[in-house]
């Protein structure tokens, strides 16, 4: 290795090796540069992943030290037990105890929260490493998420690999691992494994290695509810591969088991609701447990789909100040959807994103959590990561990491009787 990394200095220094177009390595000296390219691309992420964790381990703690005391901890708590508040309880209840077979009920009578709303993947995860550290559920439950955290990034640094240059993919990584709610990467939720297999699918669709996608989406659909969301995207891949087979050949196998993948798919998005339909009695058990979560906001309503944005804006904005911005939100987003740079990511994972703000649209009331909600959207990061100019880059950098405080401060961090969950 020394001796290929003094070759290729002296052939930088000779002039016989000019830049390959890659913007990180173009901008460092010599040395660094051939040492750079000498680095193998997972190695580059995962030191990419690791500085971020330690900016975001900084800010965590920053705020864990003047933490008052709260439903889930003490007055300033130590790491593992402010990384494994608000749901992150609800997950360790489902670990250590499942799910309950009746249903509680309010005082007026109404569902009330339960564990029904909490899928079983990454519970399930940390209880079995539980059973074989013996260790509790909070420092497990930040392992698995920091594990899974990293092997997401390096996945996505593939995903967006296969579309732009090494030096946007890895921009992108960056981008990723300093977002705004970056820290729930390391925190007792689920996000950080469903994100590593929504990522492995994404993967596996654009390889078009259909079969893997079986036990990639079971997991997936069973960690977070996004199975209904990925079928669509699958359907559409599907429609896409047909009408264009004269270029692109589609023969009767792949396209018989593409289909299956789809609808594989949405059995499994409805695979949750018909578990606790199963177990409770109750055909809508799930709904009416995820109905709980928005009553403190609009009441007791029942689902009626696509109405629920519509029904968040006038409660936060009146009427029709909360009707209008949401139409433009979602004509905004459309725009977005053309833009060039957003374009250049391919149709699958364009799919996939619209297929996602669709299911979003279609069943989610937005309150403080839709930021949460919005991560799958992150391929999106790809076209924020075009742009090359140095400026921009450590700009975006900087604004990201100072809205991963003010999401800290104003989602995670619990001030008396807080009302913005994460």
């Amino acid at each position: 290795m020394a001796e290929r990394i003094r070759s290729l200095n002296r052939q930088l220094m000779a002039g016989r090796v000019t830049g390959s177009g890659n913007g990180v390595s173009e901008r460092m000296p010599a040395v660094w540069r051939a040492r750079y390219r000498l680095t193998p691309w997972w190695a580059r992420v995962l030191i990419v992943w690791a500085l971020s964790r330690v900016v975001t381990t900084t800010l965590i703690l920053m705020l864990a030290r003047v933490q008052g005391e709260n439903a889930w901890t003490g007055a300033n708590p130590n790491y593992v037990d402010f990384a494994t508040m608000w749901d992150g309880r609800w997950y360790n209840i489902v670990a250590v105890s499942g799910y309950p077979t009746v249903l509680p009920l309010t005082a007026a009578g109404q569902i009330g929260e339960n564990a029904w709303a909490f899928m079983p993947g990454y519970p399930v995860v940390a209880r079995s490493l539980m059973i074989l550290s013996g260790q509790e559920w909070a420092p497990v439950a930040v392992f698995v998420s920091v594990a899974f955290s990293a092997g997401t990034a390096l996945l996505f640094y593939r995903l967006m690999n296969r579309m732009l240059d090494s030096s946007t993919a890895l921009f992108s990584v960056v981008l990723f691992c300093v977002a705004p709610l970056s820290p729930l990467l390391q925190f007792g939720y689920a996000e950080s494994m469903y994100l590593f297999f929504l990522t492995l699918a994404l993967y596996l669709l654009l390889e078009r290695r259909y079969g893997l996608l079986f036990p990639t989406i079971a997991v997936m659909a069973l960690t977070r509810p996004s199975g209904l969301a990925f079928a669509l995207a699958m359907g559409l891949h599907v429609v896409l591969r047909f009408v264009t087979r004269v270029r692109d050949p589609f023969g009767g196998r792949e396209r018989m088991l593409a289909v299956s993948v789809a609808i594989f798919s949405g059995v499994m998005g409805l695979a949750w609701p018909v578990a606790a339909w199963i177990v409770t009695g109750s055909l809508t058990a799930y709904t009416d447990t995820e109905l709980a979560w928005r009553a403190p906001y609009i009441g007791y309503q029942e689902l009626v789909p696509f109405a629920a944005w519509f029904q968040s804006g006038v409660w936060w904005l009146g009427s029709p100040q909360g009707i209008l911005v949401v139409i433009a939100l979602i004509v905004a987003f459309t725009l977005v959807m053309f833009t060039p740079a957003v374009r250049r990511l391919g149709v699958d994972l364009r799919f996939w994103v619209a297929s996602y703000a669709l299911y979003l649209l279609a069943v989610f009331f937005p309150q403080s959590s839709t930021f949460r909600l919005l991560m799958p959207l992150f391929p999106l990061l790809g076209a924020v990561a075009m742009p090359r100019h140095p400026l921009y880059r450590i700009g975006i950098v900087l604004l990201l990491v100072a809205a991963q405080w003010g999401w800290l401060l104003i989602c995670w961090g619990v001030d008396g009787r807080d009302w913005t969950p994460p």
